[in-house]
This record gives structure tokens, sequence and C-alpha cells, in this order.
């Protein structure tokens, strides 16, 4: 079934007036459904009001609790798997400000301890340079520009938090993509060859000539097993449902045996460097 993004929040509205219809047919209280499904009586007050999106498990155990009838169940489970899939468009991020998106990102990082990049058309974030940094919002309205770059470059303090494992799939085009001038790109990419030293840090790359399979590619990154997002051209997509997160998984792990890692890579990251220096 396909999904319109500036409707995607429907189904998390559907699905939290659902349970609260059910659990009124049911003749429970908010306080005696919680105590059914161990949970707080504030959590089934904020899923029922779409204030927190609930987990399958959670919406499993508030059917087990509500004894409802297989066919129901199923019904809801499958609105559930589909708010599961949230659409954050770019035109909505930039009006609510890109520095909220920073804050974001940086408490996802916090809480995660395992990470999986994998970079199709440009560098992220975590791996830039300042100046690439700042050409990457250059489109941004200026206003925002100077609060997003300074927490976009405090966020990279989170690699070097060894208690987290991060892999960087890098393809060529995203490495040499010319945001930034020859001489500025050559140190981009010197960059990545000193970050990849890190001993919490792997990064892979995936020059040109290697065939990736077939079907359409994206960036996305994978945060532990539990949550996913893609970025197309004009947003992202959250994934949060675990067979979407562990399908990425399995694609990440076929780029990941064809790349170049260690000193492999960095022998291919500083001929491109010396090819942006020498203008070739």
């Amino acid at each position: 079934m396909a999904i319109e993004p500036d409707r995607l929040d429907q189904p998390g509205r559907e699905l939290a007036a659902m349970l609260k219809r059910l659990r009124r047919r049911a003749g429970l209280s908010g306080v005696r459904l919680a105590a059914h499904c161990n949970m707080s009586q504030s959590k089934i007050s904020r899923i029922e009001g779409n204030k927190a999106r609930p987990s399958l498990l959670d919406v499993q155990q508030i059917l087990r609790a509500l004894d409802v009838s297989p066919a129901v169940a199923a019904e809801v489970t499958a609105l559930a798997r589909i708010a599961q899939t949230e659409w954050q468009g770019g035109r909505a991020l930039r009006r609510k400000g890109l520095d909220k998106k920073q804050l974001q990102l940086a408490r996802l990082e916090a809480s995660s301890t395992t990470f999986r990049y994998f970079l199709l058309s440009m560098i992220t974030g975590l791996l830039a340079t300042p100046a690439y940094v700042r050409a990457s919002l250059g489109d941004a309205p200026s206003e925002q520009q100077m609060k997003t770059v300074a927490l976009k470059l405090e966020r990279q303090r989170v690699l070097f938090d060894r208690s987290k494992r991060f892999t960087f799939l890098l393809t060529e085009a995203a490495v040499r993509y010319p945001l930034i001038p020859r001489d500025e790109l050559a140190m981009q990419i010197d960059h990545l060859t000193s970050l990849s030293r890190q001993p919490n840090i792997r990064i892979g790359i995936l020059p040109m000539d290697t065939c990736l399979g077939t079907g359409a590619l994206n960036t996305f990154t994978i945060y532990d097993e539990a949550v996913a997002t893609a970025e197309p051209d004009l947003g992202a997509i959250v994934f949060r449902d675990a067979r979407d997160v562990q399908d990425l998984i399995a694609r990440f792990t076929r780029y990941e045996e064809q790349a170049l890692f260690s000193g492999h890579a960095r022998t291919q990251l500083t001929d491109w460097a010396e090819a942006c220096r020498s203008g070739r």
C-alpha cells in the first residue's frame, strides 16, 4: 500500500484513537489498563493522545489486555506497523529550525552504541571539516546557519567516545563530490584518512566500479538495531519497525563486504586527495 508523505502521521493518529476506543469498549480505565500491561498510566495516556509512538510490543501487550478478537488485533497491528514509519520533509525541518534537527540527532547518538552509515553522494556531518559543514548548509536561512554549524561540529565529539562503534561506508561519489574547492576537498579527504585510524571508527570506501546490486540507492543510517533513517533528496524517512531496520542492516552488510577498509581504504583516499591537489 502506498502512503503519501504528507499523510504519514495519519496512521499514528488513527492508531491512538483506535486504542482509546478499544479500551473504553472494554470498560477499562487508563489506570487499570496500565496495570494489566505493566506500564505506567502516563505512558498509556501519551499513547492514546498520540504524544508517544508505541512499539509493536507495546501494542501487542495492550491488545492482549483488552482481549480483542484476532481480526481486530490483526487490523490494529497492521496500522501500528505503518505508524512506525515517519516522514520528515525538508521544508518542515527548515521551518522548525535546522538546529532542532541537530539536537534531535545528538540525543539519538547519545542513546545509541552501534552506528552504521551508508553515504551515497555526500559526506555526513560527523565526518565533515568546518568548511564542508558550512558549504553543506549553503541554502539554509542565514540566521540558522551559524548555530547549526556549531551544533554539527559539537556533535562530532561523539566519535571519540570509545564505548561507541561506528562504521561509515562512502561511495567514491560521496568522497569526491565537489561541494568545496579542490584544496579544501583534499583536506576533507585527509580528515577521513585520519579518522579511519580511530580504533572505534571503521571507514569503508566503495570505488566507482563497485557493483552494489540492482535497485535504487540512497543514503541511510542505522542506530543500534532499533531505528533507521533513509534520506532522499527532499527529506528523511524514519523507520522503527524491526523488519524494516533488519532489511537495511542486511543491505548494509552486503555493501560492507565489498568495501575497502584500513590500509586499502587509506591508499585510495590518499590517491583521491592528491588528485584534488594536482587538479586531476
